[in-house]
């Protein structure tokens, strides 16, 4: 399946809008984000936790599965695309700069 891109300002719009409805901006402090991203990447890696590879690679053919890890992976993305908002960090360039410092590392430049 081809993958979609990813409107990162539309995503942080759609979580602002929904922790402000909800009243949750008050505790969407960078500490509080940062753990929460966390605590999502836990509840990401529980799903596999006692699987082994080729039992973690069949997630993909199982729907129930695969929605559970998908709704995981968003949590940790949008969390810390609200984190990123709160420290005016640009995810996207905070990217770019790290692949181009790993590659810098691994002599690949």
């Amino acid at each position: 399946m081809p993958q979609q891109s990813l409107d990162l300002a539309a995503i942080s719009r759609a979580f602002r809008a929904l922790a402000q409805a909800k009243g949750w901006e008050a505790y969407h402090t960078p500490k509080n984000l940062a753990a929460a991203a966390a605590v999502e990447a836990a509840e990401l890696l529980e799903i596999f936790q006692w699987l082994n590879d080729e039992q973690a690679a069949a997630i993909a053919n199982h729907p129930r599965d695969k929605e559970r890890v998908a709704d995981e992976v968003a949590d940790v993305l949008m969390y810390l695309l609200e984190l990123c908002q709160r420290l005016d960090i640009d995810m996207a360039d905070a990217v770019a700069q790290k692949i181009a410092r790993n590659k810098l590392r691994e002599g690949l430049v």
